[in-house]
């Protein structure tokens, strides 16, 4: 088997991310060697490789899900948002530049295009099958001649493509038939058929409306997903806290100790990586929030400030709000604070950045003996280390140097009392780690809560992947799928009008 796939969508959100990972799921438990791929990926949360690379989380987690390390091949081009214009371009996990949108669409989009096809013949020539997942919509018709993500990426390889649509939004027939009537005729040969994600209610009352669906598209309808709460994988720029999502709205285990620990995420502008609370908000008892207001802290047992693409914007922000002022009164009352990547940065006594936000010298809060230098080069590594007598694993992706001078160490960074900072993104994702970090978090804060004993986050987000791959084994046309993915687009799939706009 040498197969291929892309998961498309009417619109952003519609599910693309979450079929594609669970479509690498079944595939792997029939035994075939699957790898996903996105050719480029808009998002502040990304991941870093074993080598070294920064992809975008959503594929790592679909790694996961074929059961195979991630690479910088499966997602070769990342958009790191730096403003409401521009972005950071990764190129095969490395950056590359700052770019704008005018001028990444005027022209470097489309040189990327071998790149992208390059990618995707290696994982092709290394596995049985490759899901690949698309991005916003292939129907957006004033982007197509630079796609490299869509209908580019499946004309320039013969992959056949499902469209998938949100029929919880609304609107979903009208969804289907007019992405594939957008498209040009060698766009549309390519279209095999749709899937129907969110779906609430009764499947018989839709198939009437799904024959004639097939009667003016002459396309299949390859399965109806049900809609299923907490069925988010890491997200891309959402502010879903993704396995919460799971925990909270199936059985959740009460607390174990008498009492709850409250936690608020500060949302700066620009927050990246926010899947780090992910783990806190697994525990049952833990109440995770974000929050953008000063008094959404009072009742905080601890205060997370967290990564962010922008840390001079991010502090100015929190100063403008107030709640820089709030998180400075925390901290003289011995209230616990933690701050992750740029969180930690602004935290410390003052940041020299001369390439991300190019502001030179600007003083942060004062928290942590620390001096941040902005460098040119970018910090992307896997550590391994240990902290309150456990083992602990994270990633680091950061311009910033944190030089510091005072405190007990903490990972790589330090704490002063109760105010911890780190550059270690997802450490709290080590179970044993996790829970000794919320035992010191309540008895700073008074709360007779305890950590269970057995929560493992490995395990949630397992079960959590094999929730999608059931979904599309029980709810897709299994057989169909199989022979989509290892034999292309039926042939002879009518044209529908008026195609793309000249």
């Amino acid at each position: 088997m040498n197969g291929g796939l892309l998961v498309a969508g009417t619109t952003s959100d519609a599910g693309k991310s979450v079929v594609t990972a669970g479509i690498c799921r079944w595939l792997v438990r029939q035994g075939v060697k699957v790898a996903p791929f996105k050719a480029q990926n808009m998002s502040l949360n990304s991941f870093v490789t074993r080598e070294g690379a920064e992809i975008g989380r959503a594929q790592a987690m679909q790694a996961q899900a074929c059961r195979v390390e991630p690479t910088a091949h499966m997602n070769p081009v990342l958009l790191k948002p730096g403003g409401e214009r521009s972005s950071q371009v990764v190129l095969l996990g490395r950056p590359v530049g700052e770019m704008s949108a005018r001028g990444y669409h005027g022209g470097r989009q489309e040189r990327l295009l071998g790149t992208v096809l390059d990618s995707l013949a290696e994982l092709r020539a290394s596995y049985d099958a490759v899901i690949c997942e698309g991005a916003g919509s292939p129907a957006e018709i004033n982007l197509r001649r630079t796609d490299i993500v869509n209908m580019g990426i499946a004309r320039g390889a013969g992959l056949p493509v499902l469209v998938v649509g949100d029929i919880d939004r609304g609107g979903v027939f009208a969804s289907f038939f007019g992405t594939v009537a957008l498209l040009a005729p060698e766009d549309q040969a390519l279209v095999a058929g749709f899937l129907v994600n969110k779906f609430r209610g009764d499947v018989s009352l839709l198939e009437p409306g799904l024959e004639m669906l097939h009667g003016l598209t002459g396309r299949h309808t390859y399965g109806v997903l049900p809609f299923q709460h907490g069925l988010g994988i890491d997200e891309e720029d959402g502010l879903r806290v993704s396995l919460r999502g799971t925990v909270r709205e199936s059985a959740v285990a009460p607390p174990v100790g008498e009492d709850v620990l409250r936690v608020a995420v500060c949302a700066v502008p620009l927050m990246s990586n926010f899947t780090d609370v992910d783990a806190l908000a697994a525990e049952p008892g833990v109440v995770v929030r974000f929050v953008d207001r000063p008094e959404e802290l009072a009742d905080a047992d601890l205060v997370i400030v967290p990564g962010t693409r922008g840390t001079v914007r991010a502090l100015q922000w929190l100063r403008e709000r107030g709640l820089a002022e709030a998180i400075v009164r925390r901290v003289a009352e011995r209230r616990p604070v933690l701050g992750v990547c740029g969180g930690f940065q602004l935290l410390g006594e003052h940041i020299e950045d001369e390439f991300e936000s190019r502001a030179g010298h600007v003083d942060g809060l004062g928290l942590l003996p620390v001096r941040v230098r902005f460098a040119r080069e970018k910090t992307l590594t896997r550590p391994v280390g240990e902290a309150l007598g456990e083992r602990v694993e994270g990633y680091e992706i950061h311009h910033g140097v944190a030089e510091v001078t005072g405190g007990s160490p903490f990972l790589d960074g330090c704490r002063v009392g109760q105010t911890w900072g780190t550059h270690w993104h997802g450490s709290l994702e080590s179970d044993g780690f996790r829970r000794a970090f919320l035992r010191e978090v309540a008895a700073a804060a008074g709360r007779r809560f305890v950590p269970a004993p057995d929560t493992s986050f490995a395990a949630l987000r397992e079960e959590q992947l094999d929730r999608l791959g059931d979904l599309i084994e029980h709810h897709a046309d299994t057989d169909a799928l199989w022979r989509l993915i290892e034999s292309g687009a039926p042939q002879g799939l009518p044209f529908i009008p008026p195609g793309a706009p000249a």
